[in-house]
């Protein structure tokens, strides 16, 4: 099983020596799409951080397919909060996913045949071949999230990490996304999702990773995804605010 998942081992990360998240322990397979649920303040964006090799560790590592990783590489593609991406840097659809390929070149090296083929296949593959010329800034919410995806594809990550990325969507864009992942999962990528809507978790998601600050539980949905392990996460008080409506 360690030569198709991802491993993470006694991981620890600190901001001005306080732990963000502290002594994580758990192991997913490939082909699955993840859900990392927690409060705000959880360190759920710490952990795809650190699993994208973006922070600093204080303790215990990551494997995949029974490697250790160090640092950033070209198999894990990160995929930031939307509000947190510069809307405004002037480059062009085709642009952003063109820096998928940055991690496979050497400085020295220009774009070669086989780059060029990536990125057209990703444009392709988010269907974004019509788009490929526009500003990022001109796009809408949904097309800014396949943008990034396409970037991922290019790179030809077999990890996706994505930080939340159905927040500020509509309701088409949602299922639209989905419907990516959807594909990407039975294409064997692993992806690992912070999330925060709690109503759509069982529709949209095969495993949890239930978090804050320390690993509460981990496991496929219909077993770990449970009123028990969500009052552990969230407390008690909280979790009955949001509650309303869930299928558990």
């Amino acid at each position: 099983m360690s030569h198709h998942s991802l491993e993470v081992r006694d991981l620890t990360v600190s901001y001005r020596r306080i732990p963000a998240i502290h002594h994580l322990d758990f192991s997913v397979p490939c082909g699955q799409s993840v859900a990392v649920l927690g409060p705000n303040g959880a360190g759920k964006s710490t952990l795809l951080k650190a699993i994208a090799g973006l922070v600093d560790l204080e303790s215990g590592g990551v494997l995949f397919h029974g490697k250790r990783m160090s640092g950033a590489s070209q198999e894990f593609a990160y995929l930031p909060q939307r509000e947190m991406v510069d809307w405004d840097f002037p480059t062009t659809v085709r642009g952003v996913v063109e820096m998928g390929r940055y991690l496979s070149l050497r400085w020295w090296k220009r774009f070669s045949t086989s780059d060029e083929a990536a990125v057209e296949s990703a444009l392709e593959s988010m269907q974004l071949t019509p788009l490929q010329d526009r500003q990022i800034s001109a796009l809408s919410g949904g097309q800014q999230q396949r943008v990034f995806l396409a970037r991922a594809l290019a790179q030809e990550a077999h990890v996706l990490l994505l930080d939340e990325p159905f927040t500020g969507l509509d309701q088409p864009s949602m299922e639209s996304l989905r419907e990516v992942l959807r594909t990407l999962r039975s294409q064997g990528k692993l992806l690992l999702i912070s999330h925060h809507d709690l109503s759509s978790v069982q529709d949209t998601f095969d495993r949890v990773i239930l978090l804050n600050g320390e690993l509460i539980a981990d496991g496929p949905v219909k077993e770990t995804f449970t009123r028990q392990n969500l009052e552990r996460t969230y407390g008690m008080r909280v979790f009955s605010g949001l509650s309303h409506g869930l299928p558990i």
